[in-house]
């Protein structure tokens, strides 16, 4: 057994956000979501019994053979589970994307259908080699949901519907060399924010997210999908923070993240417990990067379904504005450091969230942020904290918000003292 050596990390935690039109007012809950969704799958692991007998290293060594890793070819079958303490949202990301849902839109839009992913338990083949192509199948006991990427093609199916989607990259970078003297090729891939790419990806931000303040150890060995692996942890000092404990299982061969696990603060099971249970570090089949769509499939193209969307063209421009220049929001301001940052941000117009009588947002979505909201007051005055088992968010009913993976009563306090 390898012992517990400790070491300090430097880093920043990750911040973001994004407005959309009048939907701004109520998606910044939703986003919490969708934390979970761009998340869970970037690290896998279930881990099995028998703990291997491995030479010592501290936990800089262990850090610095992740990050020198540079495997990009594997193949396996990832189990995910994720408990956010949310209500199901299968079926609503439609509710929550105005302008997406119209009548040519593709039941098989990984926009919307891998938002499935950030709650219950799923089973997922992957595949990877190289940047450029990479599988993912989303298991279901009578169907299946695949994501593939090669080079300049991406195809999304769903089995349950018979509907595909496509979208020709390549065709944007042509236009993109014609309209802007240069081409964007390989930063538009097509793919949905938060698909999974390589394993290590969430170990990276996890050890981003380290700072001064945290506790970083080497826990033991574990066997992770055949595999002998150290097991790294990762623990905020402060209080204050909703992340309790987050536990990396590393490869002891190539120091690639097998296995992800992120406990709450609050204690109970993990929020992430995601993880291989079969992995193979040799070069996938050509074959699992082409794709032809069955007989009698429905199959919808990328410009057709923006152009179903109505305005999302326009949204999409709006988003990438805000981040490069914040220009769809009054102010933004990062309160605390570290495990503990808040984003605080006023929304356009000081808009604050509808009333239900509003009819600005679909019923579903009424239901669905009513099941995570708790009202507070304090000396900023009223506001609503939209909860999870990972990521809060407090919106005031003068149209501020903040944002963290903190607890409630730490964004009632940053509320407080921002005046």
């Amino acid at each position: 057994m390898a012992p517990n050596d400790s070491a300090e990390t430097n880093g920043t935690a990750a911040r973001g956000s994004a407005g959309r039109r009048k939907a701004a007012r109520y998606t910044v809950p939703v986003a919490v979501a969708g934390v979970a969704a761009a998340t869970i799958g970037l690290v896998p692991a279930l881990a099995s019994s028998g703990d291997p007998d491995l030479p010592k290293i501290t936990a800089q060594e262990l850090i610095e053979k992740i990050a020198a890793s540079d495997t990009q070819q594997f193949s396996g079958t990832v189990t995910i589970s994720t408990d956010l303490g949310i209500p199901s949202i299968g079926g609503l990301a439609g509710s929550f994307m105005p302008d997406a849902g119209g009548k040519d839109a593709s039941g098989a839009d990984p926009q919307a259908k891998l938002t499935e992913l950030a709650s219950g338990t799923h089973t997922l083949r992957v595949a990877a080699d190289g940047p450029d192509k990479q599988r993912l199948s989303v298991l279901d006991k009578a169907s299946e949901y695949s994501l593939i990427h090669n080079g300049d093609q991406v195809w999304a199916y769903d089995s349950a519907s018979n509907e595909a989607y496509h979208a020709d990259t390549e065709g944007k970078d042509k236009q993109a060399e014609t309209g802007r003297g240069k081409s964007t090729r390989g930063k538009d891939k097509a793919l949905p924010e938060g698909v999974p790419t390589t394993p290590k990806a969430l170990a990276e931000q996890a050890l981003k997210a380290a700072d001064g303040n945290t506790s970083v150890t080497v826990d033991g060995t574990a066997r992770v999908a055949g595999r002998d692996a150290y097991r790294l942890v990762l623990k905020p000092e402060q209080s204050g923070s909703t992340i309790g404990s987050i536990t990396v299982a590393v490869d002891a061969k190539n120091g690639v993240p097998l296995k992800f696990t992120l406990r709450p603060s609050s204690g109970g099971k993990a929020v992430v417990d995601a993880g291989f249970t079969s992995v193979d570090f040799t070069e996938p089949a050509a074959s699992s990067f082409t794709f032809t769509p069955p007989k009698g499939a429905k199959v919808t193209e990328a410009d057709e379904a923006e152009q179903a969307a109505g305005h999302e063209k326009e949204a999409r421009k709006a988003v990438e504005q805000a981040k490069g220049d914040l220009g769809a929001f009054e102010g933004l301001n990062v309160i605390g450091e570290g495990w503990n940052s808040i984003a605080e941000i006023k929304t356009p117009g000081g808009a604050a969230l509808p009333s239900e009588a509003s009819g600005d947002v679909p019923a579903e979505a009424q239901q669905f942020l009513d099941a995570l909201g708790d009202k507070v007051t304090g000396k900023f005055g009223s506001g609503t904290v939209f909860k999870t088992r990972l990521v809060n968010a407090l919106i005031t009913d003068d149209g501020r918000v903040y944002v963290g993976a903190v607890t409630k009563d730490t964004l009632v306090e940053a509320a407080n003292n921002a005046g």
